[in-house]
């Protein structure tokens, strides 16, 4: 299916390509993990008709994608799960997120101790569900983190997902393509 959808851009403009994939590198859940392979399954479709996708640009913009919403997650989404605690709809969900996220807060600063910015980094890098920017980010806010520090510890751990997802996504890709 994913092979279809991505043959469905074999026609438009490249740019329209490449933005497809900063888009996707911004998405919560799917961010740069997501993106670099649908950048190679692209690239593949391309090189039927003779073209090929720019796969270093394709790179700088899966990571600025991905990195584009860190200052908003940490500066904002704590904020938002504080307000939304005691709303009657959401008030259960918010709730759970924030003590969710101070306990594991709590647990990794106890375990990691003087290393929580190497241990954020990985956290970010080793590209397993539930992890990544956006979760690095708001476990950074929600342990009052300081921002320069995250932010560079999400930024290394961005590009160390990138250089794994891009090794897996070539490995696979001769396999599946």
């Amino acid at each position: 299916m994913g092979h279809a959808i991505v043959e469905m851009f074999q026609n438009a403009p490249m740019w329209g390509i490449y933005l497809v994939i900063f888009i996707v590198s911004m998405l919560p859940l799917i961010e740069l993990r997501g993106a670099i392979p649908i950048a190679y399954l692209f690239d593949a479709v391309l090189a039927k008709s003779g073209l090929s996708l720019n796969m270093p640009l394709a790179y700088i913009l899966i990571i600025l994608g991905n990195m584009l919403p860190v200052p908003f997650i940490f500066f904002f989404a704590r904020k938002v799960l504080e307000w939304g605690a005691d709303k009657p709809v959401i008030g259960k969900f918010f709730t759970f997120c924030l003590e969710k996220g101070h306990k594991g807060g709590e647990k990794l600063k106890a375990k990691a101790g003087n290393g929580l910015l190497v241990a954020l980094l990985l956290f970010v890098g080793i590209p397993v569900p539930g992890t990544g920017a956006w979760t690095g980010t708001l476990a950074a806010s929600i342990l009052d983190m300081d921002f320069k520090s995250s932010v560079i510890a999400v930024i290394l751990g961005v590009l160390l997902a990138g250089i794994i997802m891009s090794v897996v996504s070539l490995l696979l890709g001769v396999a599946f393509i």
